[in-house]
This record gives C-alpha cells, sequence and structure tokens, in this order.
C-alpha cells in the first residue's frame, strides 16, 4: 500500500475513535438510564443524611394495596421492573429504594456501618408507604438479604413498626458462604471494613434462563465485591434470626415465603426453619434457582404471591 493512503487510513482510524468512544459512553448512559426507567421515583435522605434512590410503580386504575420491595444484595430494585409491572396491574402500588451502597443511592458500595440502618430505612420507608397506603394494606416484600433484612425487621428488639402483610423470596437466613470467607469477613470486618471481596455466585445460580444472569453481568449498577463489614454484619444478622426462631420467636404478621428448590445461592432448607410456624405459608418450586420472579415462568411465581396477597388482604383477583 503507497505511503500516503496508509497516512490517510491512520488518521481516519485517530478520527473515528473519539465517535466510538462517544457511542460507547452513550451506550452505557442509556444502559444507567434503563436500570430505572418504568418509575417515577425520587431521591430521598436516610437519617445519617445518606441519598437513597427511590422508585414507584402506581397500580393501574384505584390501588388495592401498596408493597415496599426490600432487594438483595449486589443488586438494585430497578430490577424487579417486571415484577412491579405485573403487581400494578392488580392493583397493587409498588415502592422500593436502592440500598445504601448499591444501584443508585449515596454509600461506599456494598458497605454498612452497622446493620440497623437497613432497619432504619425499611422503617422510614414503610412510614413513606404507609402514609400513600391512606388505610390500604401494606406489604413489606424482600428478597435473599433483602429477606433477611425484612425478616429480621419484623422480629426486631425493641419492636418497630409493622407492615401488615410480610413476603419473603428466598430468604438468606442461612447462605452457601465458603468457610474462609466468614473467616476472612470475622478477622477483617472490624480493622479493614471497607476492604471488598469479590462475589462468587455459582454461574446458572441466579436463574435457569442463562440471559438472566448475563444481563446482571452487563448491569452498570450492579456491585460484584462485597466489603468485610457487610460481611460480617450479614453473618452476625443471620445468628440473630436464627437463634430467635430457634427460641420460638412467631412472626407478628401473615408471611409467604417463597424459595426455588434448585437455588444454590441460599439454598432451600435455609427457610425450612420458618414452615410450620404460625402465619407462615411457605412455597417451594421445583427445579427454579435463587431468583424465582426472574425464571422462565416467573409470572406464575409473581401471580401465586399476588394471589396469597389478594386473599390474606381479603381482595378479590
Amino acid at each position: 500500500m503507497p505511503r500516503r493512503d496508509r497516512a490517510d487510513r491512520a488518521a481516519l482510524s485517530r478520527s473515528r475513535r473519539p465517535a466510538a468512544a462517544a457511542r460507547r459512553r452513550a451506550a452505557r448512559d442509556r444502559g444507567k438510564t434503563l436500570a430505572v426507567e418504568g418509575n417515577r421515583g425520587s431521591v430521598v435522605r436516610a437519617r445519617d443524611g445518606l441519598e437513597l434512590r427511590t422508585y414507584l410503580w402506581p397500580a393501574g386504575g384505584a390501588p388495592r394495596a401498596h408493597l415496599l420491595l426490600v432487594h438483595g444484595i449486589a443488586e438494585h430494585a430497578g430490577r424487579y421492573r417486571h415484577v412491579a409491572a405485573q403487581l400494578a396491574r392488580a392493583g397493587i402500588t409498588a415502592h422500593a429504594y436502592d440500598q445504601r451502597g448499591f444501584g443508585g443511592s449515596g454509600g461506599h458500595r456494598a458497605y454498612v456501618d452497622r446493620w440497623s440502618q437497613y432497619h432504619d430505612d425499611v422503617e422510614d420507608r414503610l412510614a413513606e408507604v404507609r402514609s400513600a397506603a391512606d388505610g390500604l394494606p401494606v406489604v413489606l416484600y424482600g428478597h435473599s438479604m433483602g429477606g433477611l433484612i425484612a425478616l429480621g425487621y419484623t422480629l426486631a428488639d425493641p419492636p418497630r413498626p409493622l407492615p401488615d402483610l410480610l413476603v419473603l423470596s428466598a430468604p438468606a437466613i442461612d447462605a452457601a458462604v465458603p468457610v474462609w470467607k466468614r473467616r476472612l469477613a470475622d478477622i477483617l470486618g472490624g480493622v479493614r471494613p471497607r476492604f471488598a471481596v469479590a462475589n462468587t455466585f455459582p454461574k446458572g445460580g441466579l436463574s435457569s434462563d442463562p440471559a438472566v444472569e448475563a444481563a446482571y453481568l452487563a448491569d452498570p449498577l450492579a456491585v460484584h465485591r462485597t466489603t468485610t463489614r457487610l460481611g460480617v454484619s450479614l453473618f452476625r444478622e443471620q445468628d440473630r434470626v436464627k437463634s430467635a426462631l430457634a427460641g420460638g420467636a412467631q412472626l407478628p404478621v401473615a408471611t409467604y415465603v417463597v424459595h426455588g428448590a434448585d437455588d444454590p445461592i441460599v439454598p432451600e432448607w435455609a427457610s425450612r426453619s420458618l414452615e410450620g410456624r404460625a402465619n407462615v405459608t411457605r412455597r417451594v418450586y421445583e427445579g427454579l434457582h435463587h431468583e424465582t420472579h426472574n425464571e422462565p415462568n416467573s409470572a406464575s411465581v409473581i401471580a401465586d404471591t399476588i394471589a396469597w396477597i389478594v386473599g390474606q388482604a381479603g381482595l378479590t383477583l
């Protein structure tokens, strides 16, 4: 190739680089926008001044109930858009927020100063939902770590203001965490609280649908590392909740527990201690993984949850 042609092509390539970079930045920005679209939320301040990104998915028509959703570790509430859409079609207004250190909320990533801050955030958001509900039933829904937070909140001592109904999706009362990670959290949680360790979810653990995991790994708002302070705080809360349940604690509100039989992240046995208790209905889905709401048959799983809410609240489908 003549030297002049090579130079011209090199110059053309250099001229295209800024445009290509701009397109990549725009794609990332679109991804961030898509993560929170479909709601009319805002930013609120937690008790310690931290900004929390909130979400609101209004019911279609006049609402019949309100639901506050608490997401799990390493994710954000925007991943529940399809759940909220199905709730809205059933007349249930869905509220949510990105937990501190996750998604669009403030705070060091995957970090918490003390576990009670999660309960403070639930209490304050629940009060807002209760006010918006204006006498309608209020449901607290938590998935995975969010399920542990929601369960621990209802078992708090001293007691906190309660929802009318509780839904727990794969509540992380226990979890398949390597022993070395637990020991590392114990050792470093106090001296190096912000030291972060990579998350190691089993391949295909979230859902039997490979597209779900691919979307999660590509999600710009997902957090793929966990600090030792959050880790040790989570393990201690698990111990507290398990001890309370072993001591005969009863759930103070009607509770619906959903779990996938093939969940490798929070194994199905982790929620068995809730089965058979007063106020508790437990449903295990054969062949489903950690996120039953993100399986190919998720619409039927969500429909079952809605049917339980409707029945408990004395509503009709």
